[in-house]
């Protein structure tokens, strides 16, 4: 394996190789930074340019600009609250916080380095854990999945840093919209009244783009400006590598994140857009201070953004080891390898393995490359948006999230999905409920009902069919992570009130002073 890792790397060192890399990364960063175009319909698009081009370039290039977009979602997220890919959920609700802040070229930094460090942890992974954690993926059934998507929902506990009841109604309306089109099991009709666009359900990325984007927009005609101010010139040239090192003087938080992306990455259909948010979860229930988080902290972006990029290396493990992609991108990959005669599975590490290897070094030289491409294009970007008045940009937002949820399926209902989504996410945030929550409902409603109706039907010869949801191992283990998940914040509830009360019981910790400081103010 030395030797296949050492002529990929000598084979990625060629001028037209790392050509091909920063054209691939930059443009997957310019259509992942645009809501609406996925990183799925950039590399669909690719798709026809590779037939002309040898099987490891055009894998390389499919790669990079895979990568690329990936993190170039976060660019939007940060600025203007609109993610640009699914992946970029968590990002949006520190990031654009921070911007509101006038922080938003740290968002960008942040983003940049816990994207640069999760696609290298995914690339590791992907070299050094490949089949074993295929195997690993092969014994999740409907069950596990159940408890995945209920895990997931958890994370509505954290989301509502408000009211929990707030959080749960944002929650309630995601899981409803879930059921519209066709049930994924039995293949009834729901909720569709009547139009044929409806059947596939609601329409992810345009009602993403409408719930976070268009109440901002909104915001932004009502309060004719904008709350963000602009970085002054001399400080930002200053303080660009205090923000790198401050960002890696917090490591575990990079290392959890990008760990938590590998495991999410190699479950097939789960993916950035549901590792961002348990990253996001985790990196706010194990923080001293987690009432920073909603009102723009840069850890939030850094977790988020760490553990979509992990995904992407990770990903690639059971699509090259077994032949089952992760991930819609990862499946028009695999598409790719089959179009050029290449079969998944020990034969392909075996007889062409110097493709393999190249191709996975060329995923860590993309997330290398981010860092520089993303500093200048983010920062530049970062600068042109803040600087522009608020009547040049709600119309210029409003253009794109039109265009953009127009061009996923060619449709105009999708078009009328966001706005009538965005619409009612303003009038809901007047209530006090997030669109996060809802964004979470609508990702796994649809994966928790798929694997509670196959686990009651593959179990239909027990006596008692539910039980095979509480008996398998893995399902224990993701009960006792959705438990602990429940239950945590409860705790650090009831600790800052017997701290604010006075109870004896030892020093208070940072939480419990952060906590008391913050209800004295």
């Amino acid at each position: 394996m030395l030797d296949l890792l050492g002529s990929g790397v000598v084979a990625n060192l060629a001028p037209s190789m790392l050509l091909l890399v920063l054209v691939g990364t930059a443009a997957g960063m310019a259509i992942g930074a645009m809501p609406g175009l996925s990183a799925t319909m950039g590399l669909a698009l690719l798709v026809p340019f590779t037939f002309v081009m040898e099987p490891t370039r055009a894998l390389v290039l499919l790669g990079a600009f895979y990568m690329g977009a990936i993190y170039g979602g976060a660019f939007t997220a940060i600025l203007v609250n609109a993610p640009g890919t699914p992946s970029s959920i968590a990002t949006a609700l520190e990031g654009y916080q921070m911007t509101k802040k006038g922080r938003s070229e740290f968002a960008v930094v942040g983003a940049t380095m816990g994207s640069l460090v999760g696609g290298l942890v995914g690339v590791v992974a992907l070299i050094l854990f490949a089949p074993p954690l295929a195997d690993f993926s092969l014994r999740f059934g409907p069950q596990e999945y159940f408890w995945v998507a209920v895990f997931g929902l958890t994370i509505i506990v954290s989301m509502a840093s408000g009211s929990l009841l707030k959080g749960l109604i944002g929650g309630v309306i995601g899981l409803l919209l879930a059921t519209v089109g066709i049930a994924p099991v039995g293949g009834e009709v729901r909720f569709t009244f009547g139009e044929p666009m409806l059947q596939g359900g609601v329409p992810l990325v345009p009602a993403m783009v409408g719930l976070f984007t268009i109440p901002e927009v909104i915001r932004l005609v009502a309060r004719k400006g904008r709350e963000a101010q602009m970085i002054d010139e001399r400080e930002r040239r200053q303080s660009l590598w205090q923000m790198v090192r401050d960002i890696f003087s917090r490591p575990v938080n990079l290392l959890r994140s990008s760990v938590i992306g590998t495991v999410v990455g190699i479950l097939p259909g789960a993916g950035g857009s549901i590792a961002n948010l348990v990253a996001y979860n985790e990196a706010k229930r194990s923080s001293k201070h987690p009432e920073t988080y909603g009102k723009g902290e840069v850890d939030g972006v850094v977790a988020a953004e760490s553990a979509n990029n992990a995904t992407v290396g990770a990903g690639m493990i059971p699509t090259l080891t077994i032949g089952v992609p992760g991930t819609p991108p990862d499946a028009i990959i695999l598409g790719v390898l089959l179009l050029h005669g290449l079969r998944p599975g020990a034969e392909l590490f075996a007889t062409s393995g110097d493709l393999v290897y190249t191709f996975v070094i060329a995923l860590a030289v993309s997330a290398v490359m981010m860092v520089p491409v993303g500093l200048v294009a983010g920062r530049a970007l970062q600068r042109g948006v803040i600087a522009l008045p608020a009547r040049y940009l709600a119309p210029g937002i409003t253009v794109l999230t039109i265009v953009g949820a127009y061009a996923v399926r060619s449709s105009v209902v999708d078009v009328f999905v966001m706005l009538i989504l965005g619409v009612l996410a303003y009038f809901l945030s007047l209530a006090g409920i997030s669109s996060a929550p809802i964004v979470l409902g609508l990702i796994l409603g649809s994966i928790a009902e798929t694997g509670l109706v196959q686990g009651l039907l593959t179990s239909q010869g027990q006596a008692m069919p539910w039980t095979t949801f509480f008996t398998r191992p893995l399902s224990l283990v993701l009960i006792a992570m959705t438990v602990l998940s429940l239950l945590w914040p409860l705790v650090r509830q009831w600790r800052l009130r017997r701290a604010a009360a006075g109870t004896p019981g030892g020093p208070p910790t940072d939480a419990m002073v952060a906590g008391d400081t913050l209800r004295k103010d």
